[in-house]
């Protein structure tokens, strides 16, 4: 719809900064944003009804454009680091000044409320104002949508600016290039120009419920999946970009309760968002059939090419991104769990895509091993998840998310600590990378042996089986899982040339205790004492 609309007043747009915008499409529905982005020549149609956009120079997150205020808020709070990049206030005032000004030129404007969080006593409303109606949708997709009555008196706590189109000075604006995502605590506002990646929206929100929750209500903010069985029994998965989350929850035996971000309460697992963001590259229905289903009327997939000659996707196609995304509602998901909200979790999965080939594919954690390994975090960054990543990278991101979390790493730590000893929860250790030699000699784990593994935890049919000690890393490896080869879960068996393996162990072990060497002050005897053995 558009101005005069119906319970977005021409005040309340003043009150954000808009003093000259006049077609403003307030709340479009799903439709309305496609027909609209088609209208404007910025979308295709694919064979299944699918909303099909290209997000423009970046296809990924640029974490070294992502700044936060430093201000009397946050100079004592947040975490500064290489993905905690402070910036002045002033700063903000003038890149809020442009993009205001930019938004006010546009011809249309698209403005959505939602909130986050799925459990009420947390909720956070939040008032988005794009350029682009397939962000508008992102935003549709993803949040959590109000009914129609809750608008006549809903009140946006936070505001995100979204202005792709606007290019910033850099050395005007205080940035480091013309993109920018800046979020100011203070002015409870998210600024994002000069980029089109829908995931700046996304992680945007994610960051300052990683700063909000853990402090002002004790609930701990989670880089994880977290799915349901059919007796309430909750499993939470915790990874980075590409290393299984969505794909892993997505089963079709158990209730899903979200694939990316959810808080842990005192009684509670929720989601803190309303849809999924799902990686495309090499998609199967066989494989994957729950996603492969989503993409239909409704659902956006980004950065995708299609068969020559056809309106079919090519999901194998990596030529504009190995970052190839679909975003849909939970709805979408045939067995998600409404609301979004499930009991204390009775199983933790770490998932780590070890690119050097030498982590088991399945191992149990002691307490002492399940802290070492979150705050160690190790992984691999997965091609094109961000800016000039082309390859898999062996890396290190604290509780399994330090690009999103604001606060020390040490906070999160403790906070899972605490909950994982109170309730008892088992903790696994999954590779979902490479066996059989590093990445360019190995291969990648086949996905049915993982779900194979998860699914035995589940049931409990691996709580009680012999187990191996690696010798390096020390976990315990089942020494055989219902439906997975025994051979490949000690992972030296699966290397021809075995002294390349310890000396590829050994090498990665280095790399964990080199890390670590940063938290070494501030953890246990018993989390110091779980660091791997380079023998």
């Amino acid at each position: 719809m558009s101005v005069p609309t119906i319970g977005l007043p021409k005040d309340t747009l003043m009150r954000i900064g808009l003093r000259h915008a006049e077609n403003i499409h307030y709340q479009s529905t799903p439709d309305e944003l496609v027909q609209d982005t088609l209208r404007i020549g910025e979308g295709e149609l694919n064979d299944t009804g699918a909303l099909v956009i290209k997000t423009g120079e970046f296809t990924g997150r640029s974490p070294k454009d992502k700044f936060t205020v430093k201000d009397e808020l946050t100079a004592g709070t947040v975490h500064w680091n290489e993905f905690n990049i402070p910036i002045e206030e002033k700063y903000f005032h003038v890149i809020q000044k442009k993009i205001l000004n930019y938004l006010d030129e546009q011809p249309e404007l698209w403005v959505r409320d939602c909130y986050a969080c799925a459990d009420e006593r947390y909720r956070l409303n939040i008032r988005v104002v794009n350029e682009k109606p397939w962000t508008n949708l992102f935003a549709y997709n993803m949040f959590l949508r109000p009914e129609e009555e809750e608008l006549d008196d809903f009140k946006p706590e936070w505001t995100i600016l979204s202005a792709p189109g606007l290019k910033l000075d850099p050395k005007e604006c205080g940035t480091r290039q013309h993109n920018a995502a800046v979020v100011s605590f203070k002015y409870k506002t998210i600024l994002i120009a000069g980029t089109g990646y829908t995931g700046e929206t996304k992680k945007g929100v994610f960051t300052i419920l990683n700063y909000l929750l853990p402090q002002e209500q004790n609930v701990l903010s989670m880089h994880c999946s977290a799915n349901m069985g059919e007796n309430g029994d909750t499993a939470v998965f915790f990874g980075l970009s590409g290393t299984g989350k969505t794909t892993l929850s997505a089963d079709p035996a158990r209730k899903l309760i979200g694939d990316d971000e959810h808080g842990w309460t005192e009684d509670s697992i929720f989601n803190f968002e309303g849809g999924c963001y799902a990686k495309l590259i090499n998609l199967s229905e066989e494989k994957e059939p729950e996603i492969f289903s989503a993409i239909r009327p409704g659902a956006i997939v980004e950065n995708t090419q299609f068969i020559p000659g056809t309106n079919k996707i090519n999901f194998d196609d990596s030529t504009i991104t190995e970052n190839t995304r679909v975003s849909y509602p939970l709805h979408f998901v045939s067995n998600a769990q409404e609301p979004s909200v499930g009991g204390i979790p009775k199983n933790i999965f770490f998932l780590t895509c070890d690119a050097f080939g030498v982590l088991p594919p399945v191992s149990k954690l002691t307490p002492g091993q399940a802290m070492y390994q979150f705050i160690s975090g190790y992984t691999a960054k997965v091609a094109g998840t961000e800016a000039g990543v082309t390859e898999p990278k062996p890396t290190f991101s604290a509780c399994f998310g330090a690009p999103f979390l604001p606060l020390h790493p040490g906070k999160y730590a403790q906070m899972l600590g605490e909950r994982m000893q109170k309730h008892g929860a088992n903790v696994w250790l999954i590779n979902t990378g490479w066996t059989g030699g590093a990445y360019g000699t190995g291969h990648r784990m086949k996905l049915g042996y993982t779900r194979a593994m998860i699914t035995a935890a589940l049931e409990g049919k691996l709580d009680n089986v012999e187990t191996i000690t690696d010798p390096v890393f020390g976990v315990a490896i089942p020494k055989a899982v219902p439906g997975v080869p025994d051979h490949i879960l000690q992972p030296r068996n699966t290397w021809a040339d075995k002294a390349a393996y310890d000396e590829k162990a050994k090498y990665l072990a280095g790399l964990f205790t080199k890390n670590f060497e940063k938290y070494a002050s501030g953890v246990s005897a018993e989390v110091l004492q779980a660091a791997p053995q380079a023998y």
